[in-house]
């Protein structure tokens, strides 16, 4: 297992971009902290700003729950004191959801990775390359949608950004590609291989299958692969990211995620709402994405975004 530690800059200057990231959450639930009194009234307003936040309607009041308790047994009189108790109950549903990337799997490890379009997939691909690169592993990348010229273009500036090799072919069969692409890492002894997929909706079908045919072909070129198939969800989009999860997953089996654009307009409760969908085994977190600099991918530790995300 890799440790989370940060793969560039200060510590202090990842939890700042994290805190700016979830501005738009935390204004919002941070505003009813205003040192009233903790009354029915209180938690029904701040049941509501959570469901607002995306938190979704079952972890919403699951929480509220949990706050009334801490409430009742451990005598919180003021708001500002409900407020760290309600960091401390996120961290508690986060906690199962934190994931790391486990490296003894295999060797090369082959990394599927999904989403829909505009999810920011390319680019978290060359951003989780340079982070595989600061923890001193060696990459390689398979431009696997051959659909879209700019996403192989794109792909070829992060490998070039981050002097990583890019196999790609100009519309190509993508399982092809990324078949030619395990069997390279597989030749050349490449720790890490991260395959790049066509952006597609859950809706859409004929994509989907392609997902599994393209996630078979790995399977051919070194059996067992791809030993992680992450989904990049846009956390901007709200409710619509648990659907897409479950979609996602319905049809290739997924074991991690990856959340982007937490940059000031996501809702940073879908978070929260993605690990309350599937209590008791949670998707892990991956990473978190708050903005387009190469190191604003970082690995996803509960405590931290909770206390971010409610001021704490």
């Amino acid at each position: 297992m890799i440790s989370p530690a940060s793969s560039g800059g200060s510590k202090n200057g990842w939890l700042s971009r994290l805190r700016t990231g979830l501005t738009k959450t935390r204004v919002n639930l941070v505003g009813l902290f205003s040192g009233g009194v903790v009354d029915e009234a209180f938690l029904e307003e701040l049941e509501l700003a959570l469901i607002g936040a995306d938190v979704g309607v079952a972890t919403a009041a699951h929480l509220i729950d949990a706050l009334k308790t801490r409430i009742k047994l451990d005598g919180l009189l003021t708001q500002d004191e409900v407020r760290r108790a309600l960091s401390d109950e996120l961290t508690v549903v986060l906690t199962p959801a934190e994931g790391r990337i486990d490296f003894s799997q295999a060797r090369p490890l082959v990394l599927m990775v999904a989403g829909v379009n505009g999810a920011g997939k390319t680019t978290s691909i060359g951003k989780l390359a340079k982070w595989l690169a600061n923890q001193r592993k060696s990459v390689l990348l398979a431009a696997g949608d051959t659909f879209r010229a700019a996403a192989r273009e794109q792909l070829a500036i992060w490998g070039a950004r981050n002097s990583i090799e890019v196999i790609a072919q100009s519309g190509g069969d993508p399982a092809a590609v990324v078949f030619d692409a395990v069997s390279a890492a597989k030749a050349r002894g490449v720790d890490v291989l991260i395959a790049d997929t066509a952006g597609r909706l859950p809706t859409q079908q004929h994509l989907m299958e392609e997902l599994k045919r393209i996630k078979r072909a790995q399977d051919k070129a070194m059996p067992g692969a791809p030993h992680e198939i992450i989904l990049i969800i846009d956390g901007t989009n709200g409710q619509n990211a648990v659907a897409q999860v479950q979609a996602f997953d319905d049809a290739v089996g997924l074991t991690g995620l990856i959340i982007t654009k937490l940059d000031g307009t996501a809702k940073g409760g879908v978070l929260a709402a993605i690990v309350g969908s599937r209590p008791g085994r949670p998707l892990p977190i991956l990473f978190v994405g708050v903005g387009e600099a190469i190191d604003d991918l970082q690995p996803f530790v509960a405590r931290e975004f909770a206390d971010a995300l409610v001021g704490a």
